[in-house]
């Protein structure tokens, strides 16, 4: 246990774990008696604490920190989530860095006189900052689910941050260890098909994020012969995808994705396909959130199809909207007074019997999904214009480095996309209505402008887009 720890005594420490126990409890269990929780958490971190306070003291060999970090992790699995939340805790001040390093580290950068001093006080300082979690963290990399269960164990961190925010260093640590073993150099790209693994199939379904996957059929239907799917896979979690992406080989670029999930329609020639859709991208680990690998997913795959199929000139996605209705929605509340033009206002003004045009839009939207319907026709031009306006003028972030504020906007744009057009009904599922009020878009992936669109996106914040899109962008009289 480090100094900065232990001069606080050990009656101290567990009863700052106590009373941090009751309230994480409060929040994360529901009837059990606050007695009872006390008993079960004290019974764990009795369990825990010595293992912890071992693997600080490095006792043993190899051996001894394998044995300890199954049997932590042992422990860990089988605890309930407020449990887990306990132990995050312990493991966060059990492995502090050590106070009276870090301020002398400190004292000894602000009275460096040179260069040669601060620098070796700089050193010192990363030294001290080093907090023995990370060495303990490492230990778990001997285990064969080792590195799963970190990814686990930080997917629970995640969880309990908002309520815990002493667990943001934990994050941290995590999230820079997991980003090094998870670099792209590390990972295999793999297909998978309909003869994969039973179990990796069902992985698939469990996964899959944006379009649902129904059925066993729905399943084969997307890995039949003009369909490709592939995944990204780390060398020590061999049958755990971390990101996959679904593609239909098709003739021309796809505004509906109705038609590519459409489990009656035969399948097409892939030797013929001139168009390769990207309709589904999946991230699967909790865990790994802010390690980024979508974007060399989708580069490495076209570069693959390219080989594999000469006959294909276009690579794109067809995505979802997933703020726009939401977005939409707050704008209507503001009631800005230039969100319409002239016509839009009279024509939404006369069709909901409203005074007011954002209050019109407001009402035919409500009465399409009270009725499950989809938006009726007559808003088609309005609804085009303002995703279209979503997409690349609202912006979230400093002025200086503004970037989309929605999610897959700013995925596929700064992967170095081209916003090519906005779809009309393209998505028409009880999900894609109340999302995005059935729009979907393409992007296209240029293989020879990616880098460019790249660049363009990070240093100016540009976004490529393509004709059409900037006439949806004109707001008529």
């Amino acid at each position: 246990m480090s100094q900065a720890v232990s001069t606080r005594g050990p009656l101290a420490a567990f009863e700052r774990l106590r009373h941090w126990w009751q309230r994480l409890a409060a929040v994360v269990l529901s009837g059990t008696g606050a007695g009872e929780a006390d008993l079960a958490a004290e019974r764990i971190l009795g369990e825990v604490r010595p293992l912890l306070q071992e693997s600080r003291a490095h006792r043993g060999g190899e051996v001894a920190a394998r044995s300890r970090a199954e049997r932590i992790a042992a422990i860990y699995r089988g605890a309930s989530l407020a449990q887990r939340a306990a132990i995050l805790d312990l493991i966060t001040h059990e492995f502090s860095p050590n106070r009276e390093e870090l301020e002398r580290a400190i004292v000894a950068i602000q009275a460096a006189a040179n260069d040669a001093e601060l620098s070796r006080a700089e050193a010192r300082l990363r030294i001290a900052l080093n907090a023995p979690r990370a060495k303990f963290f490492t230990q778990f990399n001997l285990l064969p689910e080792g590195v799963k269960f970190l990814v686990d164990l930080r997917a629970d961190v995640l969880r309990y941050l908002k309520e815990a925010p002493a667990l943001e260093v934990l994050d941290e640590e995590l999230s820079s260890l997991l980003s090094s073993w998870f670099d792209i150099g590390n990972l295999e790209l793999r297909r998978i098909s309909w003869s994969s693994p039973a179990a990796l199939l069902e992985k698939l379904i469990a996964y899959e994020a944006v379009h649902e996957i129904r059925s066993w059929t729905d399943l084969r239907n997307r890995l039949d012969s003009d369909r490709r799917c592939y995944a990204f896979f780390h060398p020590r979690m061999p049958d755990e995808p971390l990101i996959f992406v679904e593609i239909a080989l098709v003739k021309d670029m796809a505004d509906n994705i109705h038609s590519l999930l459409d489990e009656s329609a035969p399948a097409f020639d892939p030797h013929a396909a001139q168009a390769a859709i990207f309709y589904s991208i999946s991230n699967t680990q909790v865990g790994l959130k802010g390690v980024s690998f979508g974007g060399f997913l989708i580069k490495r795959v076209a570069d693959m199809l390219s080989a594999d199929f000469p006959k294909l000139k276009v690579f794109a996605t067809l995505s979802p909207v997933p703020g726009f209705r939401r977005w939409l929605d707050a704008e209507a509340k503001r009631k800005a007074p230039d969100f319409f033009g002239r016509q839009e206002r009279e024509r939404l003004c006369e069709e909901a019997d409203a005074k007011d045009p954002h209050e019109g839009l407001a009402r035919i939207m409500l009465r399409g999904f009270a009725a499950e319907a989809h938006p009726p026709e007559s808003v088609k031009p309005t609804l085009m214009r303002l995703c279209a306006h979503y997409l690349v003028e609202a912006k979230e972030g400093p002025p200086e480095n503004a970037r989309p504020l929605d999610p897959v906007a700013r995925f596929h744009l700064g992967n170095g996309a081209r916003l090519e057009r906005v779809n009309w009904l393209a998505d028409t599922s009880a999900r894609g209505i109340k999302q995005s009020a059935g729009l979907m878009v393409n992007y296209i992936y240029k293989l020879d402008e990616i880098e460019d669109n790249h660049e363009a996106f990070e240093r100016e914040g540009r976004i490529v887009m393509a004709d059409a899109v900037k006439r949806l962008l004109r707001k008529p009289a």
